[in-house]
């Protein structure tokens, strides 16, 4: 049987694809999307996969962690996303792995303006990136990106991990952290989800 948060993912990119398969293209991508409503929708949602840029961090070695909706969505959450974010430590000595696992997938990285950057282990270096691929479309972030005051990595050491019948590993955001993460960005779509999280949390079901 698929780890169930696997599941939960496997079945929430396939309810997006199929959501958005009659959407005609408008050209709001990730960064475009709503506070409210999230990168469902935007053009993220068209196609969306997340597994072969997880597939290929896993055969790269990688120790990125998905944060964000597609974490929630491993949590169990039922509002769907069309982006995948990351988080890694920002070690220099990790960026060539990570920069090897993007290339795999022809992802594309772009920095804060918006402008091309190479696909190349300086380039994500930086705070935050944003990339684009043929499955999934998202950021890509390390600790020195300002989370509103919370020490994020921390939350690397307690990601937990997720693995198929394959071998697949993901790695993602505890809900404790993902619930802090959420209230500290606070944007409505935040709120709302932690809020979700919150209630689904082990002691408020029981």
């Amino acid at each position: 049987m698929i780890d169930e948060p696997m599941e939960r993912l496997r079945e929430a990119a396939r309810r997006t694809r199929e959501l958005a398969r009659s959407r005609a293209v408008t050209g709001q991508g990730h960064h475009d999307a709503d506070n409210d409503v999230g990168t469902i929708g935007t053009d993220g949602a068209l196609g969306f996969d997340p597994f072969p840029l997880l597939e290929a961090l896993h055969r790269h070695g990688v120790r990125a962690v998905v944060i964000g909706q597609v974490a929630g969505i491993m949590h169990g959450s039922t509002e769907l996303t069309g982006d995948l974010d990351l988080l890694w430590d920002g070690t220099p000595a990790h960026a060539p792995a990570l920069a090897a696992a993007l290339a795999s997938v022809n992802a594309q990285l772009f920095d804060d303006a918006g402008n091309p950057v190479a696909t190349h282990p300086d380039s994500l270096l930086r705070p935050k990136v944003e990339f684009t691929s043929p499955g999934a479309g998202g950021d890509c972030c390390t600790p020195a990106l300002p989370w509103g005051g919370i020490r994020v990595e921390e939350s690397l050491d307690r990601a937990v991990t997720a693995v198929d019948p394959g071998g697949l590993e993901v790695h993602y955001v505890s809900r404790e952290d993902l619930i802090r993460m959420r209230r500290a960005i606070g944007r409505p779509k935040d709120l709302r989800r932690a809020d979700e999280l919150d209630s689904l949390a082990p002691h408020r079901r029981g």
